[in-house]
């Protein structure tokens, strides 16, 4: 697992791009977009050494990394979490590879991401690895149905970030 600081620059580019990011489907919290935008930015910070490597406009409604896509969540840090990946995408894109990140908040009732807190690039997972995965209705943060079913791979069995640069020049 890899951990970076979160810096007031990163929010201020999450908060700049937001609107012209947005994807218009279900959303589990009003910030999910900006939580997702911090991801990149801090994935971009490790994969590349200096986040503004990666233009965060660039990649809406594709795979945001080439071949590596971002699942971002903002969570109390527990190694009880899943890597999630909606159902509808999961069948619709393939990425060779999913990189969970964690935004480690204070408890779950936080609404705003701050500088200083810590994002946790936790490991990644295969597209055969998801598309085998279990599927669930996790609901929403507000505690009903979502409507969606998600593919689930616990934090504990992704594969250790640290080896993803080189499985993923083996899928070159």
């Amino acid at each position: 697992m890899q951990e970076l600081t979160i810096t007031q620059e990163m929010i201020d580019e999450a908060n700049v791009a937001q609107n012209r990011v947005r994807v218009e489907r279900t959303q589990a919290s009003k910030y999910d977009t900006i939580v997702g935008l911090i991801g990149e930015i801090i994935f971009s910070k490790w994969w590349y050494g200096d986040w503004q490597k990666h233009n965060v406009y660039g990649t809406k409604g594709e795979v945001d990394f080439d071949r590596i896509e971002i699942k971002t969540s903002a969570f109390p840090y527990s190694d009880r979490l899943n890597l999630l990946v909606r159902e509808d995408y999961a069948e619709k894109r393939k990425p060779d590879f999913y990189v969970q990140i964690v935004i480690d908040i204070p408890n779950r009732t936080t609404k705003e991401i701050l500088a200083g807190m810590k994002a946790k690039i936790c490991g990644y997972a295969t597209h055969e690895d998801v598309d085998s995965a279990e599927l669930k209705d996790f609901g929403s943060k507000y505690g009903v149905k979502s409507g969606y079913k998600c593919r689930f791979i616990p934090l504990t069995q992704l594969k250790p970030i640290e080896n993803l640069m080189l499985k993923y020049q083996s899928y070159i």
